[in-house]
């Protein structure tokens, strides 16, 4: 017998040696095998269980992946104004890194007030009026926990940014949607009346609205403050598109209206309007009681905004009226740009009115396709074409309305919206 073969029988030898049953190996002691109990993973809360992942930024996480276009999450590729990057600076040069007063800046909460006064009119008290958030999206959720109890119903909108309805769920009250029809996006007012009940306590709405794009004319902000007006309901409006409008449109505060100031809590920030959405700079104006309440939620959800960006944020404010006039050409020429390529490759889309997005429908490449669902039709056009949107269930609390819809985003350079629209062409190749 060769060696090999004499050391294969040699293990196979040892591998049938028996053991004494209760004894390890010879030579060892005995170690009893020990088994780890399963242990369930911690429960979390009822109220969370419901929500995922942002599919916003789940579909800018997966197109990254795939070095595809981005034309899902509202945030611009191009930097902010000069001033406000030299702004920046500057406070960070100075006394600047320690605590803010939670409710703000007094620098900043003054050149809000002076804003509203000079492009609405609007009497705002710095000291008593202006809270100063993290973003317009913290700055709803603070407002929802200041003004809302566990039972309060809240009307919104739909379609909707996809944080008003967790927020209403998290500050314990329940959202009741009404929605938006196309082509326009108007509302019936009698189902908007039938949907208000004793236990209303708001209206949440979005002009400029993301998705549609749609901007509250006059007769629909008077329809909606009747109501608040009539069943003593608060108005609390997303506004934070409110510089970004087409076609000689221009913006108008439901705060405006008779008798609205003292039930409206009035969003906005600077994200979008000076293209620094990562600065997390937002902002409620609200008669004193609301404001109070509303530092008060935001001191515990957040404790205050950067400072040195509040700081830098005073020069966002006071650019000069030039520059709002070039924000609404160059955003109308990006949304023309954009929308003429999405048409040529066969979507039907509804062309904006106001902020920087397109919603269009997708039902004929669906079946075209064979795929079921937004979402999925979402996923294979980053993986067929390399564009990213969003599925239009996103922004509706009932999936039915947006299953054959998706949303695009532009504020992008010119170059990007080309490449996005001639990858989108290849669909009609």
């Amino acid at each position: 017998m060769d060696r090999a073969r004499a050391r294969r029988g040699r293990g196979r030898a040892r591998a049938r040696r028996p053991v004494a049953q209760g004894q390890g190996r010879p030579g060892r002691p005995h170690r009893a095998r020990r088994h780890r109990p399963v242990v369930p993973p911690p429960p979390i809360s009822q109220r969370v269980q419901g929500f995922t992942e942002s599919v916003i930024r789940e579909m800018t996480r997966i197109v990254s992946q795939v070095g595809g276009v981005n034309l899902a999450q509202g945030m611009p590729n191009f930097p902010p104004p000069r001033e406000l990057i030299e702004a920046a600076h500057v406070a960070l040069e100075g006394d600047f890194h320690q605590y803010a007063i939670t409710w703000g800046a007094p620098r900043l909460r003054r050149a809000i007030a002076d804003k509203y006064a000079k492009f609405y009119g609007m009497d705002v008290d710095p000291e008593r009026n202006v809270t100063v958030c993290c973003g317009s999206t913290e700055t709803m959720l603070s407002t929802l926990l200041a003004v809302l109890n566990p039972g309060d119903e809240v009307i919104v909108f739909e379609p909707f940014y996809e944080n008003y309805g967790p927020g209403c769920i998290i500050s314990g009250a329940e959202p009741v949607f009404v929605p938006l029809e196309p082509p326009d996006f108007t509302f019936d007012a009698d189902r908007l009346r039938k949907a208000v009940s004793p236990r209303t306590r708001a209206i949440v709405f979005n002009s400029p609205n993301n998705p549609t794009g749609k901007v509250f004319g006059r007769a629909e902000l008077e329809t909606i403050a009747a109501l608040c007006l009539e069943h003593d309901l608060l108005a609390i409006t997303d506004e934070i598109y409110e510089h970004i409008v087409y076609d000689g449109l221009g913006h108008t505060p439901i705060a405006t209206l008779p008798g609205m100031a003292e039930r409206t809590v009035t969003i906005s920030g600077i994200s979008k309007s000076y293209s620094v959405t990562g600065w997390r700079i937002g902002y409620a104006i609200a008669p004193a009681e609301l404001s109070t309440g509303i530092r008060r939620a935001h001191d515990f959800v957040t404790v205050g905004a950067p400072h040195p960006l509040q700081e830098a944020a005073v020069v966002a404010l006071g650019l000069p009226d030039g520059y709002y006039a070039r924000l609404r050409a160059e955003y109308q020429a990006r949304r023309d740009l954009l929308y003429g390529y999405i048409e040529k490759a066969g979507f039907v889309a509804w062309k904006p009115r106001g902020a920087y997005y397109i919603l269009t429908d997708v039902a004929h490449f669906m079946k075209q396709y064979g795929v079921q669902d937004p979402t999925a039709f979402a996923m294979w056009l980053i993986k067929q074409v390399g564009v990213a949107t969003v599925p239009g269930t996103s922004f509706y609390a009932h999936p039915e309305l947006g299953r054959t819809k998706i949303r695009f985003c532009f504020p992008k350079t010119d170059d990007v919206l080309r490449d996005a629209g001639e990858r989108l062409l290849k669909l009609q190749s």
